[in-house]
């Protein structure tokens, strides 16, 4: 292994810790059912703090729910993009290697979502359904960071060379991130410290993605 992925390692087991860290304190520390049908939260009174500030906006629900389409949308173009290669290049072989990482980690990231609405942390502090539902970490946060993060990612690969268009991938992808990771928290749907896990978990992520990317090559360097 060499220097640069070894970098890439130690970002990500750092983020990892933090976040893991952060799940331990949201799980132990201030614990208060401030919640709907006085459902528990941790760090509770920061929390409360927040939320009494700035309520519930359900326009902003809506505009951030539209974003994680278009999310979604980006990566199965990335997904077309991948089965393209496949069928005209006749082997997975020869598919580009970012390419089949990004696929992979398009799984991990689902995977982690499923995870994390199975064993659930706390749920929203309001009810946007019947029943009480999973808030931790924002989904929506956490989803529009890995797939637009990486995406940026391909981008400059795909790109490169074209400094006009990626400057405008790069202002384009950061308001995308910037108005979903804000939106989410003005929309009143999920407690601060969901947005912050989001934030967290999803930079661990993308720092893991980075870190086969990175070892990948080095591999095929050495071959």
């Amino acid at each position: 292994m060499q220097k640069k992925s070894k970098k890439y390692l130690i970002i990500t087991g750092t983020l990892f810790l933090i976040f893991i860290l952060f799940t331990v304190i949201i799980k132990n520390v201030d614990v208060q059912p401030v919640g709907p049908c006085q459902s528990k939260v941790g760090l509770a009174a920061i929390n409360q703090f927040v939320f009494q500030i700035l309520g519930v906006n359900l326009i902003w629900y809506d505009i951030t729910d539209w974003l994680g389409t278009a999310a979604i949308i980006i990566a199965l173009g990335f997904a077309a993009l991948g089965l393209f290669q496949l069928i005209k290049r006749k082997s997975i072989k020869k598919v580009d290697c970012r390419l089949l990482l990004l696929g992979a980690f398009y799984f991990l990231v689902m995977a982690v979502y499923v995870f994390f609405e199975l064993v659930i942390i706390n749920y929203r502090p309001v009810l946007l359904s019947e029943s009480l539902e999973a808030s931790y970490p924002s989904s929506h946060t956490m989803l529009v960071i890995c797939i637009i993060g990486t995406a940026m990612m391909q981008f400059h690969y795909y790109l490169r060379g074209k400094k006009a268009w990626l400057w405008t991938v790069d202002i384009m992808s950061g308001l995308l991130i910037a108005v979903m990771v804000i939106g989410r928290l003005l929309s009143g749907v999920h407690w601060f410290t969901d947005i912050v896990a989001g934030i967290l978990l999803s930079s661990a992520l993308n720092s893991l993605y980075c870190f086969a990317l990175v070892y990948t090559e080095e591999r095929y360097r050495e071959t």
